[in-house]
């Protein structure tokens, strides 16, 4: 009997992986290794998912930390649940403070770009719904990493030395007293293969496992953070710490031929991706898969989004109207066959992991946790090992603005965690990791999903573009060729080829199928699917 991965019999190209019991999917093998051991010990795919993310901190911390924000896409068998697990501003926070010394945004580094981290309490609530094994055995991995050390690679070895060396760049120029234990924490940054161990986040990673996170927000992790906010410039406080909840939240979506792609809702930027689905959506396969049409869809949802997105719990949002037929339509008229020009938004650069798994009762899970940029905000607390994020860099400093900074507000948040369903039964989670690379990354798995009938492997592999929204640019893969280039500049766009693959970002998908799973892992990091 033929099968649609038939033609996967040809060797060549990075194979996707089958399994019948469960997989882990994450950008670094040791993390998904961890969430495999936990799956093979009785847990379920939420336990795998969260032994993953707490090992993540210690194996790759150029991209997340313990002070990060973390989103969350569950599917329980049955229904999907979100998790918005992004911090507040603290209670001190204040816009008109920062214009007063001369600011028209947020800074990214320092305290002034730190929010409420988010990440600890995310894992903890989400385990405490849905998980099955004790949080203390779920983290123990990640504590072992801590303390024995893992070797480094490739990918990892070359975000560690580009963070460290900003840092070092910063220091030399403006000491900041904040980002002085940065340094001695993470430098001098590792070589491909060495063993890096971290022993001051094995100890809070201790912490944080007995006292299944509280110890994070209301006891001795917490009283750190905030008295060396205090002692060095911040405004972070015990209280802030203590008042954080994640939020469980109803996830949004868009029909895309017969599928469904699912989203976080805003404060964060996945509605991005679904607007420009149904921008495409009424559009032939053919036309959809024009990469000048696709830019220019995701072109007029994120200056939609960047407009109008904010933390709803704040600022009025609409969300159904961005999700409408009738603003569908209304964007779509606006494609022509030349490059627009639309609005022009602040890309910022993002560091973030993104993880999914699944397990053989049907649990499947999709995970993102970020720091930003670099290693964040470059605070890094003593005695800790927590790198704190500066996710407050996403507010705008704007008077008026939806997203202007707010006292006990969250940001506009890059990070989204996808995940696809074809009439209403779930296909399975997927992500694509790299600040405003995320949504134009979800729409091209997306589609090289559904209308190119890719299995996950090979459609995280296709050459991408990305649309810079600071320069106007389409950056644009070696991979696609010359042609692709050339087509985009006779429809009037600033197509250039990118220096390296890391703009294009990095994922993960585990697609459903009858027998069990198909997974893929993105081929520009050093990350291998785990499957059972």
């Amino acid at each position: 009997m033929q099968s649609r991965y038939d033609h996967l019999a040809s060797p060549g190209a990075r194979q996707p992986v089958f399994s019948r019991r469960g997989v882990v999917c994450t950008s670094h093998p040791l993390a998904a290794s961890a969430g495999l051991r936990i799956l093979q010990a009785g847990g379920n795919a939420v336990d795998a998912a969260i032994a993953a993310a707490a090992c993540l901190p210690i194996l790759e911390p150029c991209s997340n930390g313990l002070g990060s924000d973390a989103f969350a896409l569950i599917w329980d068998g049955g229904r999907l649940h979100g998790l918005n697990g992004s911090g507040r501003a603290p209670a001190a926070a204040s816009a008109e403070g920062l214009r007063s010394r001369g600011l028209t945004a947020v800074p990214e580094h320092g305290w002034d770009a730190v929010t409420v981290p988010g990440m600890v309490r995310a894992w903890a609530d989400v385990h405490a719904r849905f998980g099955r094994l004790a949080f203390a055995d779920v983290l123990a991995p990640a504590i072992e990493y801590a303390e024995r050390g893992a070797p480094v690679p490739g990918v990892v070895a070359w975000g560690w030395g580009r963070g460290v060396r900003a840092v070092q760049q910063r220091q030399a120029t403006t000491p900041d007293p904040a980002q002085e234990h940065f340094l001695p924490l993470f430098a001098p940054a590792p070589a491909v293969g060495e063993v890096r161990a971290l022993p001051e986040l094995a100890e809070t990673l201790r912490a944080i496992a007995e006292t299944h996170g509280e110890d994070f927000y209301s006891g001795d992790v917490a009283a750190r953070i905030a008295d060396f906010a205090a002692a060095t410039g911040g405004v972070l406080t015990r209280e802030d710490l203590a008042a954080h909840r994640s939020a469980w939240v109803e996830p949004i979506s868009a029909r895309y031929r017969d599928h469904e792609v699912w989203e976080i809702p805003p404060n964060g930027q996945g509605i991005a991706t679904l607007i420009a689905l149904n921008i495409l959506d009424g559009l032939s396969p053919e036309q959809a898969a024009d990469w000048h049409t696709q830019v220019e869809a995701v072109k007029l949802a994120l200056a939609d989004t960047h407009a109008l997105v904010a933390d709803p719990d704040v600022a009025e949002v609409p969300t159904s109207e961005l999700l409408s037929a009738e603003h569908a339509a209304r964007r779509r008229a606006a494609i022509s066959e030349r490059a627009s020009d639309p609005v022009a938004v602040d890309p910022r650069a993002s560091d973030t992991v993104y993880l999914c798994a699944t397990d053989e009762d049907g649990m499947m899970v999709s995970f993102i946790q970020s720091n930003f940029a670099g290693f964040g905000s470059g605070v890094v607390v003593p005695g800790t090992g927590v790198a704190l994020q500066n996710r407050g860099s996403g507010f705008s400093l704007e008077p008026g603005h939806p997203n202007e900074l707010a006292p006990g507000k969250r940001p506009f948040h890059t990070i989204i965690p996808g995940f696809l369903t074809r009439g209403g039964e779930a296909v399975g989670p997927f992500g694509v990791m790299g600040g405003h690379m995320q949504a134009q990354g979800h729409l091209q798995v997306a589609l090289h999903t559904i209308d190119g009938g890719l299995d996950p492997q090979t459609a995280l592999g296709r050459p991408r573009w990305f649309w810079d929204a600071a320069t106007g640019q389409v950056l644009v893969e070696d991979t696609a060729g010359p042609d692709a280039v050339a087509a985009l500049r006779e429809r009037g766009h600033d197509a250039v080829v990118a220096e390296h693959s890391g703009i294009f970002g990095r994922g993960q998908a585990i697609w459903r199928i009858p027998d069990g799973y198909v997974a893929g892992s993105e081929p520009r990091a050093d990350g291998v699917p785990m499957a059972w």
